[in-house]
């Protein structure tokens, strides 16, 4: 017997030994079958995440009678599918539906023949196994790091250790600084002293001022004149060419966490150039652009490129020159494993030295070293144990890059972040997996050094990668909470082989793309405007254009009205954003450009335009409520809707409900689109991110209350997660909110961030969690998710974190998209992350009260292969269940749900209640199932377990509809 849906419902089929209790172990197989389909060239194509043939994510085995099954161990089960009224979901995850992003660069008449990725596919040795290789921390190291961490304590306590408010950062204005010149492997540090910041007034002089004083250091008057009066900056350029609506968008927060103010960032210089061809070389390949591929009609893009390629060139000879003040010479390659490790960092170091991007990425690192760590291991040039020092030493200093914020920033992106990015794994141009043994080595210095944020540990996964690999990621998040994961699947088909992230979850191709950063707009703001006529609903002030008033000021708002109106307002923003970014970014290349991350880029480079949105959580539950609610508003004396009067319930976003998440998807893509007919700074190619980092709690205070009974100045959701104790029916349906957002619409990625506590990865010891754990992130990135954080904390520690924080020095956090020690939190940014959703089940917390009792009416039309063979054991005897058998057929019904319960009971299940005598219906009416059934419940794990015997008109047996259903929708659907 085997099913496929046909009407708007989905169905789950299950398999399970009931035995094993904890929850991954039990999903044995789920198929998801649905006719909701997209338009392709004339022809309806399933959509990709909703196709039969889904790839199998864990390779386990179930034996059922002679046969044994390969299993997905995660649901694809979605609940209802949007009406005909309400805004179809896309194809998001398709890859054959994913956009095409073009690369406009030239082709270069001359080739400079620098190809990194060549060099790493072609040397770099994928590793397969576990982690027992890996070597422990070195006394050197030990001493080294316990130097490091008194000095951390006392830079917490005092908020920055120490500051030259006198010398502006350049590659070479501090001479050589150690930590200890006699311990460290792997030296240089971006002032004289380790932890001691610099000022980098290009990016405004008065910033650097208001940051100085906020820590109580007294800025230096000469170089307040010279920034003031001889050498303009960026943020008086920005400021010198902003209109009064954009003006009034950023005081307002519209616009929010602009770069106008400090260094852009999301550019990744490919450092290991340095290291591969040395700085002679890439002199060489930028001094043959110039004098061949640079030539032609001199427009104003090739006048100013020929000048930026010039002072690439100088940046390259200052980095030459720091090094020198070390005691290297960077004029030649790299030639063994201590040299490819220092003249990779010393590349980086001279980029951090210069810039204060707010993200300062390193790149793709670990195939590149792992070719040096194993020429040279094969030499025995070199020990495990001395391989992994470096790795450590290195790492160190990646930990102690710092940069002068002032407190407006730090309310933004708290917790002093660097953003050092640094991706592992992925796969390489053949699909070939590209963990290697130094992708397991940075993940050890988590344990070594013990956790922290950075650098921000990047694992980009795919269902491909060695389980090994996978099931030691996964400890090490169980362990540490330090690492996030990303869509390797979805990135590597629109990025190729050769890309990395920068900041949190935006990808490029490393040393061929840039990125212009822009932070983020807010949508709840937005559509709080369109109500109000333009107004500020906090203010008062008309900031945006004079929208029409709502038709009936005094009835409930109308959803197709209010959604015209935001479809609008969208319009109107993406205008204005656009022409916010172009103004920042010209001035920045124009007053602070980078210009050592651009020498170690092609010359040619395809430029990205990030955009961003905030509150989309907000907005999505907001057009909910007004859709399948009542949302009356209520006027303050100017006539400003100010509050909601919400009647009724209405689906939220974060709970697998199609009804609502579509809104989601349809607002994503709405704004992608306005934001794509924009005219943008020198061609770069728009892309949107669904990401607030900290600054929720920011955007929350500058917005007021909205209709989904959110109220004023609280914060909004982090990135694309849903609204704080919305997701109320598990951490899978909340996974599969997230997972519904097509990433073909936010190519600058999608930010998720995931908690909950232990207990629910089950109780059978460290393994047992992290093999589950990983079944989780396999399925969540093979249902089309793009990225999650991933933090396994129990609440009652961070409350007492928060009282007693010298309990805890090195708690750290996965936040939105970084990570963070939860200690630099401000006391409202720790309560924040508190109040978060901490999943304690992976089900459906109701169940137990509506399951039972809801009607169950499943359409089913026709079978397919997928589940014939399983039917064919159905009356063979199951492993475990020895009450099954001689059961006459006559007789199933009764006898099934007496032993089954019986067995239930002895197993450790309780509340255990029978599911009377329910129904599927085929399309032409007849009864194509019917059975009784049992719904337990196992309290300790908060496991919901559904067993049904059903006749078939064809084959009648013993059939297993629901198992352990591991989300809402698989509960739901069921007995709906």
């Amino acid at each position: 017997m085997s099913i496929v849906l046909t009407s708007p419902l989905a169905a789950t089929v299950c398999i399970q030994t009931l035995p094993v209790l904890s929850v991954m172990s039990q999903i044995l197989l789920e198929r998801r079958f649905a006719t909701t389909s997209c338009q392709t060239g004339g022809k309806t194509a399933v959509p990709f995440h909703m196709r039969p043939t889904i790839p199998l994510v864990r390779q386990r085995t179930l034996g059922i009678g002679a046969q044994s099954l390969r299993m997905p161990t995660f649901g694809q089960l979605r609940p209802l599918a949007a009406s005909a009224a309400e805004p179809a979901l896309a194809c998001p995850h398709d890859p054959d539906q994913l956009p095409h992003l073009p690369d406009p660069r030239p082709r270069p008449a001359v080739d400079t023949g620098i190809n990194v990725q060549k060099y790493v596919q072609e040397n770099y040795t994928p590793y397969s196994g576990d982690a027992t290789f890996l070597a422990g921390p070195t006394e050197q190291t030990k001493k080294l790091w316990s130097d490091l961490e008194r000095l951390l304590c006392t830079e917490l306590e005092k908020g920055v250790l120490d500051v030259d408010p006198s010398k502006p950062s350049t590659i070479t204005a501090f001479g050589p600084g150690y930590i200890d010149k006699d311990l460290e492997q792997v030296v240089g540090l971006q002032t004289d002293k380790p932890l001691k910041r610099a000022i980098k007034p290009l990016g405004g002089v008065n910033m650097v001022k208001a940051a100085l004083e906020s820590y109580g250091f007294k800025p230096d008057e000469e170089v307040d004149k010279i920034y003031s009066t001889v050498r303009k900056t960026h943020n008086s350029g920005v400021f010198d060419a902003y209109t009064d609506e954009m003006r009034a968008a950023r005081k307002s927060g519209i616009l929010t966490g602009l770069p106008d103010g400090y260094g852009r960032g999301r550019i990744i210089g490919d450092y290991r150039r340095v290291a591969l061809y040395g700085i002679d070389a890439l002199i060489a390949a930028k001094k043959t652009d110039v004098k061949h591929n640079l030539l032609g009609v001199m427009d104003e893009e090739k006048i100013r490129l020929r000048e930026e390629v010039q002072e690439q060139i100088r940046a390259l000879g200052e980095l030459k020159e720091m090094a020198k003040s070390y005691g290297f010479d960077l004029g030649r390659p790299a030639q063994n494993s201590r040299e490819a490790v220092q003249w990779l960092y010393f590349g980086y170091l001279g980029a951090v030295k210069e810039q204060d991007g707010a993200a300062m990425s390193l790149g793709r690192i670990d195939a590149f070293l792992d070719t040096y760590f194993e020429r040279d291991l094969a030499a025995g040039t070199i020990t495990e144990a001395e391989v992994q020092e470096l790795v450590d030493h290195f790492v160190m200093k990646l930990r102690i890059v710092r940069q002068l914020r002032t407190p407006e920033y730090n309310a933004l992106f708290a917790g002093d972040p660097t953003w050092v990015t640094c991706v592992l794994g992925g796969t390489d141009a053949n699909g070939k997996p590209m963990v290697t043994k130094t992708s397991f080595r940075m993940l050890n210095t988590l344990y070594n050094l013990g956790p922290a944020p950075e650098p921000n540990l990047t694992v980009l996964w795919n269902e491909n990668l060695p389980q090994a690999f996978k099931d030691f990621c996964s400890k090490v998040s169980l362990d540490t909470s330090s690492i996030q994961y990303e869509s390797d699947q979805l990135m590597s088909r629109l990025f190729g082989s050769d890309y990395s992230i920068a900041c949190c979850v935006s990808a490029m191709r490393v040393g061929k793309d840039m990125q212009y950063f822009g932070a983020r707009a807010n949508l709840p703001k937005l559509l709080l405007y369109t109500l109000n006529q333009g107004r500020d609903e906090v203010s008062g002030a008309q900031v945006g254009p004079k929208f029409a008033p709502v038709r009936n000021k005094d009835a409930p708002l109308d959803f197709e009205e209010v959604r015209a109106k935001l479809e609008d307002g969208m319009e109107w923003l993406a205008s204005l954003y656009a022409n916010t970014m172009n103004v920042i970014h010209y001035m920045h290349d124009k007053y602070d450009y980078e210009r050592l991350q651009m020498a170690l880029h092609d010359t040619f480079v395809r430029r990205l335009l990030a955009f961003g949105i905030s509150g989309l959580s907000v907005v999505t539950d907001s057009l909910s409520a007004i859709k399948y609610a009542k949302v009356t508003p209520v006027y303050n004396e100017q006539g400003l809707m100010v509050d909601f009067i919400v009647d009724g319930s209405f689906p939220k976003y974060g709970n697998d409900d199609d009804r609502v998440d579509a809104l989601a998807e349809w607002i994503t893509s709405t704004f992608s689109k306005q934001l794509s007919k924009q005219h943008t700074y020198r061609n770069s190619i728009p892309t949107l991110s669904v990401l607030t980092i900290t600054s929720n709690v920011v955007y929350g205070k500058k917005t007021g209350s909205t209709p989904d009974g959110r109220k004023k100045g609280e914060p909004f959701a982090p990135g694309a997660n849903p609204l704080h104790g919305r997701d109320a029916h598990g951490a899978l349906s909340s996974l599969n909110s997230v997972a519904k957002l097509p990433y073909s619409s936010c190519l600058d990625g999608i930010s998720n961030t995931f908690s909950l506590i232990p207990q629910v990865l089950g109780k059978g010891g460290e393994a047992e969690r992290a093999a589950n754990l990983s079944s989780i992130l396999d399925g969540y990135f093979v249902n089309g998710g793009h990225h999650i954080n991933v933090n396994v904390l129990n609440r009652a520690m961070l409350m007492d974190a928060v009282e007693h924080p010298d309990k805890y020095p090195n708690l750290t956090i996965r936040v939105s998209g970084y990570a963070v020690h939860f200690a630099r939190l401000t006391r409202e940014q720790q309560l924040e992350v508190i109040a978060r959703t901490f999943h304690e089940t992976m089900l459906f917390e109701e169940g137990r009260r509506t399951i039972a009792t809801t009607k169950l009416e499943l359409n089913l039309d026709k079978f397919v292969t997928a589940t014939n063979k399983f039917v064919a054991t159905t009356n063979k005897r199951l492993k475990g269940l020895e009450d099954w058998q001689g059961v006459e057929d006559q007789n199933l019904e009764k006898e099934v749900t007496k032993a089954v319960k019986a067995y239930l009971i002895r197993s450790g299940f309780t509340d255990v209640r029978g599911v009377p005598n329910k129904k599927i219906i085929g399309p032409d009416g007849n009864i194509l199932i019917e059975f009784d059934g049992l719904l337990a419940a196992n309290k300790d794990e908060e496991l919901f377990l559904v067993t049904v015997e059903a006749k078939h008109k064809v084959t009648t047996g013993l059939w297993l509809l629901g198992g352990l259903c591991v989300h809402t929708a698989a509960a739901a659907a069921l007995f709906r």
